[in-house]
């Protein structure tokens, strides 16, 4: 029996959404029984709506060597109304972290994997932001708090960096931003 914690934000408690979420984490049991903790947190963000509720499940899974954490928000990509789809897929997400991390501690998968390698594609200075390009096309947004030991002033564009990647509110960004590189010639 996993130690569960649902904390409910701008949602009235339901004792059937509680049921849910209590099954969903009883599962994890499956993928990985040493799960010590598991905190769920439930809200409707403070934010105007045409239609509806959009619902952000966050999940925070201690185990031993580790900490899996999901952080699903409603986006415009991945906007869900439904709450029971929305704590769906946030435990989806748990189960291939989770299965991740065993195949990790099993010496399945490499520990010592780098984090995604990306370059500064666009800088904001003004404002604060840019975005990185992937090596597969991708552009990621990342804020000036997110780059790491205070060095957004040091990037220009070309810039090598590695980068921690989660769902922002539109769309991919990096977490956090570490420069390993000079710019590209």
């Amino acid at each position: 029996m996993i130690p569960l914690k649902i904390t409910w934000r701008n949602v009235a408690p339901s004792p059937a959404i509680e049921e849910n979420i209590r099954e969903k984490a009883e599962k994890l049991d499956q993928f990985i029984d040493e799960v010590t903790n598991c905190r769920v947190v439930l809200e409707v963000p403070h934010r105007h709506q045409r239609k509806g509720k959009l619902y952000h499940v966050r999940l925070d899974i201690k185990v031993p060597g580790g900490e899996v954490v999901i952080n699903r928000e409603p986006d415009k990509r991945s906007a869900r109304a439904d709450v029971y789809v929305s704590i769906q897929e946030a435990f989806d997400a748990a189960r291939r972290q989770l299965q991740d991390h065993v195949r990790r501690r099993r010496g399945d998968i490499k520990g010592h994997e780098l984090p995604p390698h990306g370059r500064v594609d666009r800088l904001f200075p003004e404002e604060g932001y840019g975005f990185l390009s992937t090596l597969d096309g991708r552009q990621i947004y990342f804020h000036k708090n997110s780059v790491l030991e205070g060095r957004f002033e040091d990037l220009t564009v070309g810039t090598a960096v590695h980068f921690t990647e989660e769902d922002g509110e539109k769309g991919p960004q990096a977490a956090s931003v570490k420069v390993v590189g000079p710019p590209a010639a």
